[in-house]
């Protein structure tokens, strides 16, 4: 767990939001994947799939009054029935959270 609170602007945009994940998953050496233009992708896939020391994780990002689409819904509920894979709906208010699921008990100064 961090040692000290970790607080992000919680008006920031979406962008900026993804900017800070994936940043702390960089930090964690986690493999990341985010598509860059998912107009043409199957709607409502995860923003970002990570993977590290066996782990899978799929997160939906959501500024803090974003609201997540059916679709959204429909996939993080099907892939958390998979075995083995983790699920995240991540708002900027969750940044301590994102923090500890990427980095464990390493600690931020």
């Amino acid at each position: 767990m961090l040692e000290k609170p970790y607080a992000i602007d919680p008006q920031c945009t979406e962008k900026d939001f993804l900017q800070f994940v994936t940043d702390v998953a960089n930090l964690g050496q986690w493999l990341i994947y985010h598509t860059y233009d998912s107009r043409r992708s199957q709607a409502g896939f995860p923003d970002l799939v990570l993977t590290q020391g066996g782990r899978v994780i799929f997160a939906e990002l959501k500024t803090q009054k974003g609201r997540l689409r059916p679709t959204q819904r429909d996939w993080l509920d099907t892939l958390s029935l998979c075995n083995g894979i983790e699920t995240y709906l991540w708002r900027p208010s969750d940044a301590n959270a994102i923090m500890n699921t990427l980095l464990g008990h390493r600690i931020i100064r």
